[in-house]
């Protein structure tokens, strides 16, 4: 049987290979620590919830314009004044069936074959995928460790070619937990703007998960000319526990959105009706519980942190953001532990998930080989244990 030629140059997503597997094992009564994928162990608000089932009692359960319905881009538009003194329109969104589906339809819209993509390393792991799958290139500058994993204009002038088309920008970042300060943005907007072909992806959705007082900055922000130049994505499924619920958004500039649309309008239509009513409650109502959920995800970030830089070989950098963990394992590479030698960052997960049980990333799949990341969007209680397990483990 054939496939199409374009799925050969794309991986599975290793983070939700790895959730799947531990699944599995789980369904087969063992029991696994699960720090793959990046959800909220928290249940969704109830005032949300209480909206979805308004619309289904009222009926609310037909199409919907493509891009979203009214009362949803009017919330959209007031949170981005609210939270980012940013001013858009209705007619500069897009609501999509998820931050991802707003991703790929963005990307279908912006590039073709012979563009080309920055994209730093670290990276979500489903960024160079889906500009592959667009026909573009993904250009990947590494950042560093020591530069806390930080895209400097220096490294992103030597990445731009005449053939550049897109930056993005994850900040909060996923797997680092790494965010810009203004001075950093506005340099980097400084280094764009001087190639007016390039435009800036900011993908925002980690935004309200910050930490130690650190203002949350996005390109848009620095000024008009920035902001005209960048496409804002974000969604509501990691600040408000709603990752089923899939609804994620873009706001753009006037043609670009309509583009997104009417590619949207080709291929999933409108995203669900009831979701989209909970996520007007979600960013209109009361903002309570993502305060208290980023306060959980703040303890949990300190103890994991500290944690892993009590492990002798393994040093964590301290996020500012997000919730995971990247630690630094490259002093164990190499190293032979229980007859299996752990020659990267692949084999040391699966070394965990077998002999610990614990369900961790390899940091090959965001292009950091000599790290792995866990998300700590589950219990203190798992995370205690889950540490656990990995101390015990390493200790051979």
């Amino acid at each position: 049987m054939r496939v199409a030629d374009r799925m050969n140059r794309i991986p599975a997503s290793q983070t939700m290979a790895i959730t799947m597997k531990a699944m599995e094992m789980k369904a087969r009564g063992i029991d696994v620590i699960g720090f793959g994928a990046g959800e909220p162990d928290f249940d969704t608000p109830k005032n949300i919830k209480d909206a979805a089932i308004r619309a289904i009692e009222e009926g609310f359960t037909k199409y919907t314009q493509v891009g979203g319905i009214p009362e949803l881009k009017k919330a959209v538009c007031e949170k981005f004044r609210h939270d980012n003194g940013l001013e858009y329109t209705p007619d500069n969104i897009v609501v999509s069936a998820g931050g991802k589906h707003s991703l790929y339809n963005l990307f279908h819209v912006l590039f073709q074959k012979g563009d080309e993509v920055i994209i730093p390393a670290p990276y979500w792991v489903s960024y160079p995928p889906i500009a592959i799958l667009a026909e573009a290139t993904p250009v990947i500058p590494p950042t560093n460790e020591e530069g806390s994993f930080k895209l400097t204009p220096g490294a992103l002038e030597e990445a731009i070619t005449p053939r550049t088309r897109g930056l993005v920008i994850n900040s909060p970042c996923n797997p680092t937990g790494a965010a810009y300060t203004r001075s950093e943005m506005e340099n980097l907007m400084e280094a764009v703007l001087k190639h007016p072909d390039i435009w800036v992806i900011s993908d925002d959705i980690y935004e309200k998960i910050v930490y130690d007082g650190l203002e949350f900055v996005n390109p848009a922000n620095i000024g008009e000319e920035a902001k005209a130049r960048t496409i804002v994505l974000n969604g509501v499924s990691k600040s408000y526990a709603m990752t089923g619920w899939r609804i994620g958004y873009a706001a753009a500039p006037k043609e670009i959105a309509a583009a997104m649309s009417k590619l949207q309008g080709q291929n999933t239509g409108n995203p669900c009706s009831i979701a989209q009513k909970a996520a007007v409650e979600a960013l209109a109502g009361s903002q309570d519980s993502v305060e208290a959920m980023r306060r959980e995800f703040q303890k949990r970030r300190d103890y994991i942190v500290n944690a892993f830089n009590q492990i002798p070989g393994v040093s964590c950098f301290n996020p500012q953001g997000a919730f995971y963990v990247f630690p630094n394992i490259s002093s164990l590479l190499g190293r032979e532990i229980r007859g299996k030698t752990l020659s990267n960052s692949t084999a040391f997960s699966e070394f965990m998930l077998e002999e610990a049980r614990v369900a961790l990333v390899a940091g090959e799949a965001f292009g950091a080989e000599n790290y792995i990341r866990l998300s700590y969007a589950t219990s203190m209680e798992n995370i205690q244990e889950g540490m656990r397990r990995i101390r015990k483990a390493l200790e051979a």
